[in-house]
């Protein structure tokens, strides 16, 4: 059977990457190598990686980075990844038995496949919230992508796909961007991968929801500039100009919420006259509409609020 590449960026890791690295254990037979690229980390990440794996009998190659950036890391095992195919997953999630061997079954059987989409087990908040299964893709071509980008089909959790080298070619995840970079590699390889699906589910995807949100609230309207110019790239992939304007939309209403519940309305406001140009379904009209008027009752009630602290 062929074997798999398997990258890991780490940063600080060396509480979570032995559970991670003893999850792949099982997989031994179809793994050609293990690259842990340890991005600037000031604790023991790497040494407790090379212990485990000594122990294991993992192929491990620690790579050194001074990146700071999850996507850098990534690209730099890109770089010296050896094996046919290509495996990424994040240093605190865990990876299920049989899943990766299942991933290349799959794309061995499926003749012509190019990356293989399985499914995931989401954990918000120590809390396992549900099973995220694939659907929708077609067989090949941008139209994967633009589908992607709209949000028609399930998202891609990185842990969750299988993708030849050959496919990925010169393919790189943007880097210096604080939210979606994997949205943006992933639709890259869609626009020119012939995909197949697995409904079995591959990893356990591991979500601090604050964190998540912390991202959108840093220099907010400076990062999504940043994210837009590199989301406009993606022209050159044949993906339509529609597609990419919904995608602005839909993160422009993702920021919006997260400043809403955070009770900054003026840049909730801000964020959801971005969402509100773009072109959305029926599903985001919905959300941009409610979200007005949510903005607009906190500030006609907070208003009296502030005015009788004043007094």
């Amino acid at each position: 059977m062929e074997a798999v590449s398997v990258i890991i960026p780490a940063h600080d890791a060396a509480r979570t990457i032995a559970r991670t690295l003893a999850s792949l254990v099982s997989e031994k037979e179809v793994i050609g190598e293990v690259l842990l690229v340890d991005d600037s980390s000031s604790d023991a990440t790497a040494a407790v990686a090379s212990d485990l794996s000594l122990q294991c009998g993992l192929p491990l190659r620690v790579v050194k980075s001074s990146c700071r950036d999850a996507g850098g890391s990534r690209n730099l095992a890109l770089e010296q990844a050896r094996f046919p195919w290509i495996y990424l997953m994040d240093a605190d999630d865990i990876h299920l038995e049989g899943g990766l061997r299942a991933l290349l079954a799959k794309a061995v059987g499926d003749r012509g496949a190019d990356m293989v989409v399985g499914a995931y087990r989401r954990q918000v908040g120590g809390e396992e919230r549900s099973t995220k299964l694939p659907g929708g893709y077609t067989k090949s071509g941008p139209a994967n992508a633009c589908a992607y980008l709209e949000g028609r089909i399930r998202s891609i959790a990185v842990g969750s796909a299988l993708v030849s080298r050959r496919v990925v070619g010169d393919t790189r995840f943007p880097t210096g961007l604080a939210y979606d970079e994997d949205t943006l590699f992933w639709a890259r390889l869609m626009a020119k991968a012939s995909l197949a699906v697995l409904t079995r589910p591959i990893f356990i995807y591991f979500v601090s929801a604050e964190r998540s949100d912390d991202r959108f609230t840093i220099r907010p309207a400076a990062c999504f500039l940043e994210w837009r110019l590199a989301l406009r790239r993606l022209r050159s992939c044949g993906i339509a100009e529609r597609s990419l304007k919904t995608r602005e939309g839909l993160v422009a209403l993702k920021i919006a919420r997260v400043h809403y519940a955070r009770g900054d309305f003026d840049m909730a406001g801000r964020f959801l006259s971005v969402a509100e140009a773009a072109p959305r379904t029926g599903a985001a009209v919905w959300r941009c509409m409610r979200y007005r008027l949510k903005i607009a009752l906190r500030r006609r009630f907070s208003a009296p609020a502030a005015q009788l602290q004043r007094a």
